[in-house]
């Protein structure tokens, strides 16, 4: 039988990949971190991570006894509550930035808190900037945002390529000045679209600033406008810009999920939930 203390530990270590990390989220010492994995270890006769200078990751065996892990604690937490006569509550805040924010993947959300007896699940949907200034003020648990150069931690959930798009049937022939379409400032994708432009000495000019993105994807489709987008989203109507039209390459995005730095944020669930989100998405990255 598996301690649950030793199995909270090897989560979060897992979660916050690293001794450090969890050991101020569950604040003890790194060395009673240690000491917890160590045991856990000796219970199951075989290592569970394998550590480097600077990270942690689960092995084969860890991956295994990691869903039996986050099971037994969800089962012990709603065991206690339901013999306590009250149903622990927990309310998670999430910001989904607009371009992901689709059917399927708010279906997958609201699957999860099915799954959770006590959990409710608040979204808020909006530009990327807005949903971190958000986390930051203590108004969201847990936000997605993508970034193609980002200092900023958190998990990472998948990367796929910032492609330029145009009009499916504009003229192979690149307009000049090129018309350019983003979100406003703040904004990822244009500040290494236009540093990206700049090394090229490409004429440009900004067309159309949205805080949509159907409204960015109907500039695109009608002509009006070339946007940076993840590859993702590249739909009906649109076509990506080849490298040989003159436009530079443009970098990879990460799209991480960002949580409070408050210990605490999003518990024990925040790993389980970064799987449904990937589910959801398909599995990218």
């Amino acid at each position: 039988m598996f301690d649950s203390v030793l199995l909270r530990t090897f989560v979060t270590v897992a979660q916050e990949q690293g001794f450090t990390r969890a050991a101020e989220k569950l604040s003890l010492t790194q060395s009673a971190i240690s000491t917890h994995l160590r045991r856990l270890e000796e219970q199951v006769g075989k290592p569970l991570l394998t550590r480097t200078t600077r990270s942690v990751a689960l092995t084969a065996d860890g991956e295994i006894l990691m869903s039996y892990a986050r099971a037994i604690l969800n089962l012990n937490r709603d065991a206690a509550a339901r013999l306590s006569g009250q149903p622990a509550q927990q309310t998670l805040r999430i910001g989904l930035p607009e371009d992901f924010a689709g059917a399927r993947l708010i279906a997958s959300l609201q699957q999860f808190a099915e799954r959770h007896a006590g959990l409710t699940l608040e979204m808020e949907v909006g530009l990327q900037a807005e949903l971190l200034q958000a986390l930051d003020e203590g108004r969201l648990d847990l936000a997605i945002g993508g970034h193609c150069h980002s200092k900023r931690r958190g998990k990472l959930l998948w990367r796929e390529p910032l492609v330029w798009v145009f009009a499916e049937q504009a003229s192979l022939l690149l307009p000049s000045p090129l018309p350019l379409a983003f979100f406003p400032d703040p904004c990822p994708y244009r500040e290494v679209a236009l540093a990206a432009l700049a090394k090229t000495g490409a004429a440009h000019r900004i067309a159309l600033r949205c805080s949509s993105v159907a409204g960015m994807i109907a500039a695109a489709r009608a002509g009006f406008a070339i946007a940076a987008i993840p590859a993702s989203q590249v739909r009906s109507g649109l076509r990506r810009i080849k490298p040989e039209q003159g436009l530079p390459a443009l970098p990879d995005v990460e799209f991480m999920l960002f949580s409070r730095t408050q210990a605490g944020a999003g518990g024990d669930l925040t790993g389980e939930l970064v799987e449904a989100m990937l589910a959801a998405m398909g599995g990218a990255g």
